[in-house]
This record gives structure tokens, sequence and C-alpha cells, in this order.
């Protein structure tokens, strides 16, 4: 019979790292964005979009390489996948333990940038060309909204 120790390690080998979880969040909230199918993105990446949802889903870890493949295709930053990672999983807090080596940045406390809505809207501003027509658009949703 095993014993409890040897459960707990071979459940916890078969748990993605909540780090491969937020990367893989951050593929996706990316992806969304752009308004990118996972099929487009794993073409761009000769990948299936079956493997692009394991990504997506922190299931299958992402390797460095292919980490700037995605960064590259997405036309983001390598440490955009890294932004707003919550203190218990290395965020935050847990970057102090580098040494100044990176700025501490202050997360979102809400899911507001992961809803739906808010990628719709996102997408569907940027999809205005007029420059001056979007400048307007954004000065009407801030002028509705409670000052602060």
């Amino acid at each position: 019979m095993p014993s409890e120790d040897v459960v707990e390690r071979v459940e916890k080998e078969h748990r993605p790292s909540p780090i491969d979880v937020h990367v893989g969040s951050r593929v996706r909230l990316r992806r969304t964005l752009l308004g990118m199918s996972q099929e487009k993105l794993g073409e761009a990446l000769g990948l299936t979009f079956q493997q692009v949802q394991k990504y997506e889903r922190g299931v299958n870890r992402i390797g460095a390489s292919r980490l700037f493949d995605i960064s590259r295709v997405l036309d983001v930053p390598i440490g955009f996948f890294f932004d707003d990672m919550p203190p218990e999983v290395g965020g935050s807090q847990g970057n102090r333990r580098f040494g100044g080596f990176q700025e501490q940045q202050e997360g979102f406390e809400d899911d507001t940038l992961h809803r739906r809505e808010t990628l719709e809207l996102v997408r569907a501003y940027y999809r205005i060309t007029d420059a001056s027509v979007r400048k307007r658009v954004f000065d009407l949703i801030k002028s509705l909204t409670p000052s602060e």
C-alpha cells in the first residue's frame, strides 16, 4: 500500500504548475485580444490547435524557445507572459527574492482584463481605423464614468 507522501507526490506531478497556468492564460489573453484563433496561432508556430489549447491551460509547459516564438507571433515582449502574476505564484512580493533586479509591479485585484466583455470592447475599439474617431469614443466612455 503506497504511503501518503507517495500519493501526494504523484498527484503533484500530474497537476499543472501555477506558473505554467498563468503563462498560458496570458497567451490566451493576448491571442483573444488580437482576435486570433487557436488554429491561426498554431499555424504560425507549426503546431496543432490542440497543442495551443494545452499551452493555454497550462497542461503542457512552454519552453523558452517556444515562448520566444509565441511572443513574436503575438507581438509582445516575453515579460508580458509573467505580468500580473499573483504573489502566491511568485509575482509582486515573490519578485523581491531577486534582490532588486526587477521592479515591483502592482497587480490587478479584480479579473476585469480577463472578462469576455472587456476583450470584445478592446477588440472593437482597435478595429476603429480612424484615430480621431477612436479618440472621440475614448473621450465619450471616460465622460460616462463617475468622477474619482
